[in-house]
């Protein structure tokens, strides 16, 4: 899927302020248009049991849209193999996510749920606000991709490397783009769909929908490898159909995605119909709108730099990092997006209606759910990292040294998917109390270490691990911008159970490591005995071998430490203490 989440385009970047202690007049505006006095905001707060079960249908459906992605990734890798082409592709294939995250995707998908919910207040349910909504964004988003498709040669040269000893083909980005470009307006009309739905509590469509988008994507493969010959380099020719096969046939799958979600908005008693005029709600959230797309766009910088570097490097690096990106992102995609999904709207009532406690409450289990799901199998990411790189890309024209490396990629980067994900869960409580202003802060924190950085990895790696350097730079600068976000929020706030987080982060860390560290061990003496077989199906074994040892010595241990399990943090009860 493409889009997997606001989140999934290019790890966003963060930074505090002086003022941060204080509610903006935004937030003071925002927060007193919600129901008459004596109701709160929006339907009553979920108890943490139905929580998790929003939660975990989510999950499901991130989890087969992550498996489904991972065969798509899959089957381009195998099909366009790790060379020019697949990179042209890739970066082809984000640029609408950039410009829509830069326009208008951050708004959407941030700013707009808590004033979503609040407009359920008005005596039609903020129909008339969502009509409005609908009809504004869609203008905007039209004019948008216009211009973008108009602009996609001057959008290829900001993202490639300008040098002529960088392998990255340029003409041939350029003719993706003009393809994919369109899907601008569909990545918007979809995010926005999706918010709506889930102001309404309704999460299951707009997790589900990436997996049409997918379904299309695999079946245009199909197409593009039946077809003879291969796409000419030089010159580059529009009419070609393999071109056009690959380019339009992945538009449609978002397309596709999109529309999926209309008969669900019928569902919830929602008829469109075109409604022009403002909305003073609109206004207000303009401060918060701002500020948040000065967030994209910092993070773009970070994006820009990143292929810009990885262009300019061996060939392949582009696709490489992407995967290994994607990779991460299984493990927060299952857990920590479908809790983000199913926080949000009660992150937003708790915040409208000044309860902080609640609010601390929240993050804090977000944060502790978290880490339980996500540390162990990042250990076994960065354990098996070599060998699960072969056992899913060393197919096809992805064979080779390529897929090692991806594997490589994802070892020296794993450590970063828990920050990540609390990062987000931070910039998420921020925006609930109508704060859009310190996000972008935290911003402009990680791009101070993260473009240094970037800078420096082609200077003192080799050509072809510069991609890992990328990557392990990305994670550091998540660990960098969390440890800000935190201290930010506790001063902002005042009720974060932080040392409980932290015995807590310090026990699943402990375990997890040790475990990944002697299921390795124990393999490799065991490895001499797959010494005959192929080195797919060696993969294959090492791989599933070693996280079965290593996550049931992880939980074994935890279990040994007495640590809270995820019923035993859910507690069936709204409560959790703060320091």
């Amino acid at each position: 899927m493409r889009r997997d989440d606001a989140e999934s385009t290019q790890p966003l970047t963060q930074i505090p302020s002086p003022l941060v202690g204080e509610v903006s007049p935004v937030t003071k505006e925002i927060e007193q248009v919600h129901a008459p006095a004596g109701r709160l905001v929006g339907e009553p707060t979920r108890p943490p049991h139905e929580l998790l079960r929003s939660s975990r249908l989510v999950a499901i459906a991130s989890l087969v849209s992550r498996v489904t992605g991972f065969i798509r990734n899959i089957a381009v890798v195998s099909i366009l193999g790790f060379a020019s082409l697949n990179d042209a592709y890739t970066i082809s294939n984000t640029l609408p996510n950039v410009v829509y995250e830069l326009l208008l995707g951050g708004v959407l998908s941030s700013v707009m749920i808590p004033v979503l919910v609040r407009a359920q207040g008005d005596a039609d349910g903020g129909e008339k606000f969502t009509r409005k909504l609908l009809t504004l964004t869609g203008v905007a988003l039209l004019v948008a991709t216009i211009l973008a498709v108009l602009a996609a040669p001057l959008l290829t040269r900001l993202v490639i490397s300008a040098s002529e000893a960088a392998p990255a083909n340029s003409e041939l980005t350029t003719a993706f783009s003009w393809l994919l470009l369109p899907q601008i307006f569909f990545y918007g009309m979809g995010a926005l769909l999706g918010a709506i739905l889930n102001s309404k509590q309704v999460f299951g469509p707009f997790a589900w929908a990436p997996v049409l988008n997918n379904i299309v994507v695999l079946a245009t493969l199909a197409v593009y490898a039946l077809i003879p010959g291969e796409i000419s380099i030089n010159p580059i020719t529009m009419g070609e159909p393999k071109l056009l096969v690959l380019g339009l046939g992945t538009t449609i799958g978002v397309v596709a995605q999109t529309l999926l979600l209309l008969p669900y908005m019928k569902r919830v008693g929602f008829n469109y119909r075109p409604l022009w005029g403002w909305d003073s709600r609109l206004s207000q959230a303009g401060g918060m709108a701002l500020w948040v797309t000065g967030y994209v766009a910092v993070g773009q910088i970070g994006y820009v730099i990143t292929t810009r570097v990885a262009t300019a490097a061996d060939a392949g690096s582009v696709v490489t990092y992407t995967n290994a990106w994607l990779l991460l992102q299984v493990p927060y995609g299952v857990l920590g997006v479908s809790l983000l999904t199913t926080l949000m709207p009660r992150l937003s009532r708790a915040a409208a209606n000044a309860d902080i406690r609640q609010l601390a409450n929240d993050f804090s289990l977000g944060v502790r759910l978290s880490t339980l799901a996500l540390v162990p199998v990042a250990a076994v990411m960065t354990a098996f990292g070599d060998v699960l790189g072969i056992a899913l890309f060393s197919i096809g024209a992805g064979g080779g040294s390529g897929a090692e490396r991806l594997g490589l990629t994802v070892a020296w980067s794993a450590f970063g998917i828990l920050p990540y994900a609390v990062m987000m869960l931070q910039i998420r409580v921020f925006y609930a109390q109508g704060d859009s202003r310190t996000p972008t802060l935290i911003q402009l924190w990680l791009i101070t270490l993260k473009v240094p950085l970037l800078l420096l990895c082609p200077m003192v790696l080799p050509s072809e691990q510069v991609v890992i350097g990328i990557a392990a730079v990305n994670s550091l600068s998540f660990i960098w911008a969390a440890i800000a976000s935190q201290w930010l929020l506790r001063r902002k706030m005042g009720e974060i159970p932080i040392s409980e987080v932290l015995d807590f982060l310090w026990r699943v860390s402990l375990s997890a490591g040790l475990s990944a560290v002697a299921a390795r061990g124990a393999l490799e003496l065991a490895e001499p005995l797959l010494a005959t077989y192929p080195g797919l199906v060696r993969a294959w074994a090492l791989l599933l071998a070693g996280a079965l040892i290593s996550l049931s010595l992880t939980f074994a241990t935890l279990k040994l430490l007495k640590t809270p399990s995820i019923n035993d943090l859910l507690g069936r009860k709204d409560h959790m203490g703060a320091n």
